[in-house]
């Protein structure tokens, strides 16, 4: 009797304890959610081409990103991966790219591999919207709405946006190309509203990313040069690659803050002109927070 006296005290202690311990657990609704599955889909303009960008771009990091055609790219997407870790977020990315492509060739060749049940997927297609129509949008469309179809069937919510792309220095500036005489804004402002279209019709609440526009805004400023042909001004950098067609690592570091501050919300220039991803790309710090400036100015621009 006397033993059984001194347990049942001890006993709702240790009840007590329990319950307490119970309390004061994690609820379900406290894990930390999955990070959002973002796919992108592209060409050269995406991926980084190696002959432009060296292969600093192309193949950045890609152990941070799944690339789903097996080739060991990382490109934009693994910039974009890079900077939401320094902002503290959580996206898992993937990518999908033909050199070369529009979006009618990774709806024909890649289908099975893109129509996924992703959160979130950035469409780029053809730089001058249709190879053999260059500035003619009606493939950008009908093939944006299959890919939309077909991504909406895995995901419902799924939210689809479209990146619109820059001028090409050698489509503008060289006799025979499609914006031959033409000012250096106009092709990318064209391929906005090309990209507009494809949006409107299939009904993109996310809209367009206007990374082309950015590049304009970046020429207009004086940070880079209008034309590369006839040599870079002091003190100004070159967007393009030695073709003049696709970025230099300047370019595609635009692209990926435009990006990055159109799908996450965030201000570019809170990642820092000392940032590390800039100097791994050989940026200086002036330089990377200039870029980060005009992209931010550019997305506020365009809200």
């Amino acid at each position: 009797m006397r033993l059984l006296s001194v347990l049942r005290p001890c006993g709702a202690a240790l009840f007590a304890m329990l319950a307490l311990g119970c309390a004061s657990s994690p609820k379900p609704d406290s894990v930390p959610s999955p990070p959002s599955r973002i796919l992108f889909v592209g060409n050269s303009f995406i991926y980084g081409d190696p002959a432009g960008a060296a292969p600093l771009v192309k193949f950045y990091r890609p152990g941070t990103v799944t690339e789903l055609n097996g080739e060991g790219i990382g490109g934009v997407p693994a910039l974009f991966k890079a900077m939401t870790v320094q902002a503290g977020l959580h996206y898992d990315v993937s990518l999908e790219t033909i050199p070369g492509a529009g979006l009618d060739a990774h709806y024909d060749k890649k289908l099975s591999v893109i129509a996924k049940p992703y959160d979130l997927v950035l469409l780029q297609s053809y730089s001058t919207l249709d190879s053999a129509r260059p500035g003619n949008p009606a493939t950008l469309v009908k093939y944006t709405g299959l890919l939309a179809q077909a991504l909406r069937t895995q995901n419902p919510t799924v939210d689809i946006r479209l990146v619109a792309t820059w001028s090409r220095a050698d489509q503008t500036w060289k006799p025979g190309g499609a914006w031959y005489g033409k000012p250096i804004e106009r092709m990318a402002l064209d391929v906005r509203q090309g990209y507009d279209t494809a949006a409107a019709a299939n009904k993109l609440a996310g809209g367009v990313i206007p990374v082309g526009e950015a590049w304009n805004r970046a020429i207009a400023g004086g940070l880079a040069d209008a034309n590369p042909y006839d040599g870079i001004s002091e003190n100004q950098v070159n967007l393009w690659a030695p073709d003049a067609y696709h970025g230099s690592a300047h370019g595609y570091y635009l692209e990926a803050l435009t990006i990055f501050g159109h799908v996450t919300g965030r201000d570019p220039r809170t990642l820092g002109a000392e940032e590390p991803i800039a100097r791994e790309l050989g940026i200086e710090a002036e330089t990377a927070g200039a870029l980060q400036r005009v992209a931010a100015e550019q997305l506020a621009a365009s809200k």
